[in-house]
């Protein structure tokens, strides 16, 4: 897949992205303020960041961030959801592995969802150029648990019976050993933490339907989805709800 067809897959998908997607457990930046040291003042650069979501963690824990989106919806998402309240936001239209920053100009170089869109030989050489000496990287996701619980194997289910091109995306996650040898010597740290939306129906058609992989409508297998996902959801709401569970796996360290 090339790059502009990765940067602009998301367009239609804006809205849903930015009320359904999940947000970082909390824990994740004190993890990186005790555990690794992270000053509260390190600026940061957060590379790939959609709608804000990513970057919101930062900006509410008071560093000072740059937003670095090539697209231009979910930026403009993202702007607008953020600047009003972080006056210390800045954003700029960039990738990851042309990100416009200036050399050696950042603390931290963080990418969380978008990381697995990324040429990491490419992101490798533009971040150390872009970090100051000793600076970080942080590579994060949120990783969905396929089958901790039984709807959540459902779920699985239903995307591989009604996605448009899932496997092929989902197999571009890069498991915890490759982030080992991505980082090799300069890992510093590594996380699992755990992170749950309660979701009803609207919440979780709006989740599956922020999927780059999710037939959008007029695909012939928009509706057949829809109704599956209408029949997982009335097997396992309890209350309502239903638990989408993740696991958030982060990863830190310097790179060389």
């Amino acid at each position: 897949m090339g790059q502009s067809d990765s940067t602009q897959r998301f367009s239609s998908r804006v809205a849903d992205y930015v009320r359904y997607r999940p947000g970082y457990p909390s824990t994740l930046l004190e993890w990186l303020h005790r555990d690794i040291g992270l000053p509260r003042s390190a600026l940061v650069a957060d590379i790939g960041s959609g709608t804000g979501i990513s970057s919101e963690l930062f900006l509410a824990a008071g560093h000072p961030l740059i937003a670095v989106e090539p697209n231009a919806a979910m930026r403009a998402a993202a702007e607008q959801w953020l600047l009003p309240g972080y006056p210390q936001l800045q954003s700029v239209a960039g990738t990851a592995e042309a990100t416009t920053l200036a050399d050696h100009s950042v603390d931290l170089v963080a990418a969380a969802q978008a990381f697995h869109w990324f040429d990491t030989n490419a992101v490798r050489r533009e971040w150390m150029r872009i970090l100051r000496p000793g600076g970080l990287a942080l590579v994060y996701w949120n990783s969905r648990l396929l089958d901790a619980s039984p709807f959540l194997a459902g779920y699985e289910q239903l995307l591989l019976d009604y996605g448009t091109d899932y496997t092929e995306v989902a197999e571009r996650y890069q498991d915890d050993q490759t982030m080992r040898d991505w980082f090799g010597d300069g890992l510093r740290g590594l996380v699992h933490l755990p992170n749950v939306q309660f979701l009803d129906y609207d919440g979780l058609r709006g989740r599956l339907l922020s999927s780059s992989y999710a037939p959008q409508a007029g695909h012939e297998r928009h509706s057949p989805m829809l109704e599956a996902l209408q029949r997982l959801f009335d097997a396992h709401a309890v209350d309502g709800k239903v638990a989408f569970e993740y696991q958030t796996r982060a990863f830190v360290g310097t790179l060389n």
